[in-house]
């Protein structure tokens, strides 16, 4: 049961932590890894007092700590982050909601570095019928969702099924971003890369000038 607080009090005291996780951000962009951890597990220990333990903030730092134990390979880690975060955004948020087909993603994110691609397959999946649902198929987060999949099945050699979606990250870039914008370069070139694996014979600027022609 957490501690009641006055309201100035805890206004003040969460601001505190939000000072404390922007310098964990930054700490974390140096890879500063283990400095990053002790500061949002600090921040975590006061937000849990400050707001009890299924609140939405908790799960925000939890996504934070997986975020920094999968940059080090601590895979059981960030997992058990993750699975947290999900948790407390799935009873509050529910499912349909685009933070948590966030949660759905960076778990499947750990699962693909091990491996376990039938597991990531899965959740990326979720995160993007989520996405495509609530954000639109045109949106920066469920491009990267496209990506990731396709990427899963880059992994498994199913290379017909990783261009469709590296198809359609290209295409979402391209609208948002436009043909000559370095992102939408990265997205063609992942699709160049999976195509050349489907049919190295093929001619993909052929390929790609037809589908473009048949998609719009």
């Amino acid at each position: 049961m957490k501690e009641e607080w006055e309201p100035g009090q805890l206004k003040q005291k969460l601001a505190e932590t939000y000072i404390l996780t922007e310098k964990a951000k930054d700490e974390k962009n140096k890879a500063h890894y283990s400095e990053s951890e002790k500061l949002l597990l600090k921040v975590r220990q006061i937000k849990e007092e400050l707001l009890g333990t299924e609140h939405l903030e908790i799960a925000e730092v939890n996504y934070e700590l997986a975020e920094v134990y999968d940059k080090q390979g601590k895979y059981d880690k960030a997992e058990e982050m993750n699975k947290k975060s999900l948790s407390i955004r799935e009873k509050v948020l529910e499912e349909e909601h685009p933070d948590t087909a966030a949660s759905y993603n960076n778990l499947a994110d750990v699962y693909q570095s091990q491996g376990k691609y039938k597991k990531a397959e899965e959740l990326y999946k979720k995160a993007m019928l989520i996405s495509e649902k609530v954000l639109g198929e045109e949106h920066p987060s469920t491009a990267i969702i496209y990506n990731n999949l396709a990427g899963v099945y880059i992994g498994q050699r199913k290379y017909k099924l990783a261009l469709i979606y590296f198809y359609k990250a290209y295409k979402n870039r391209i609208s948002i971003f436009g043909a000559d914008h370095p992102k939408t370069q990265i997205a063609y070139g992942n699709l160049e890369l999976a195509y050349k694996e489907f049919n190295p014979d093929g001619n993909f600027k052929q390929w790609i000038e037809e589908k473009m022609n048949e998609t719009g």
